[in-house]
C-alpha cells in the first residue's frame, strides 16, 4: 500500500504514520518539523521537512518527495492548525488567511499536482472536524477552514473521478492540540472546551494510535458506502 501523508510529525498524523508502517505500507510523508520515525524506518518511510503555509514552495517540495511515486492507494490530507479560541472579531484577518493557507489551500495545491502529474490515486482522506458543522463559538478560523475544506473535497469529487474523496472528522482525539484546549482556554467562556476537559482521559477520546488504527480501519466503508466527496464524522459510522 502506497500511502502520502501530510502533518505527520506529530498528533493524529504520527500515528497514522505508524500504524500505516505497522500495516506495511509504504509512506511519503511532509510535515513542518519532519517525521521523527524517518531514522528508524527508512526502508518504509519516505519523509520530507516542509512548511506547507508557504504555499510557494509546495508544488517543489511534492516534485522531490514523490518523484519516485507511479500510483498512490491513499491520500491522508491531515496537515492542520487550530489557532486561537477566541471572538471571530478579535481574531486577525492575517491570522486567518495563515490558518487558511495551512488547512485549505494547501491541499488544493497538493490534488492540483496529483492531477497535473497523472498519479493514479484511490482513495483521498482530507482530515475535517466537527467545527465544520457545529461553528461553535470561539472555533472562528478553525471552523472557517475546515468547512471550507469539506467544501473543497466536495468541488474536487467532479474533478477527480477515479478517485474517492471523503472530508472525515475523525472525532476526539488526545493530542497536542488538546494541551492547549483543556489547559488554557476558560470553558466558562467558551462552553464548548468543557466537553473536550471532560472527554479527556477516557475511552471517548482516544489517543493517536489507536484513532489512527480506527480511521484505517473504516477506509473500505467509507468508500463502499459514502459518495465520493461526502462529509463524514467517525461518530456517525458503526
Amino acid at each position: 500500500m502506497n500511502v502520502f501523508i501530510t502533518g505527520n510529525s506529530s498528533g493524529l498524523g504520527l500515528g497514522l504514520t505508524e500504524e500505516l508502517m505497522a500495516r506495511d505500507a509504504i509512506v511519503w510523508g511532509m510535515s513542518r518539523r519532519g517525521c521523527p520515525l524517518k531514522a528508524k524506518h527508512d526502508d518504509a518511510l519516505r519523509d520530507r521537512q516542509q512548511d506547507l503555509g508557504n504555499l510557494n514552495q509546495v508544488e517543489e517540495g511534492l516534485d522531490r518527495l514523490l518523484s519516485d511515486c507511479l500510483r498512490l492507494d491513499l491520500v491522508i490530507l491531515n496537515a492542520g492548525i487550530l489557532g486561537r479560541i477566541q471572538d471571530i472579531a478579535q481574531t486577525d484577518v492575517h491570522d486567518l488567511e495563515h490558518i487558511m493557507r495551512v488547512n485549505v489551500w494547501s491541499n488544493k495545491l497538493i490534488l492540483d499536482w496529483l492531477i497535473e502529474r497523472q498519479i493514479p490515486v484511490r482513495q483521498v482522506l482530507a482530515i475535517s472536524s466537527g467545527a465544520a458543522v457545529n461553528l461553535s463559538y470561539g472555533w472562528g478560523g478553525y471552523s472557517l477552514s475546515k468547512a471550507a475544506l469539506n467544501n473543497l473535497v466536495k468541488l474536487y469529487a467532479h474533478e477527480m473521478p477515479d478517485t474517492h474523496l471523503t472530508a472525515f472528522a475523525p472525532g476526539l482525539v488526545d493530542t497536542a492540540m488538546q494541551d492547549y484546549l483543556c489547559g488554557e482556554v476558560d470553558s466558562a467562556e467558551y462552553p464548548s472546551v468543557q466537553k473536550l476537559k471532560d472527554a479527556r482521559g477516557t475511552e471517548d477520546m482516544p489517543d493517536s494510535r489507536q484513532a489512527a488504527a480506527r480511521i484505517l480501519d473504516l477506509l473500505d466503508e467509507l468508500r463502499d458506502q459514502h459518495e465520493s466527496g461526502s462529509f463524514v464524522d467517525i461518530r456517525t459510522m458503526g
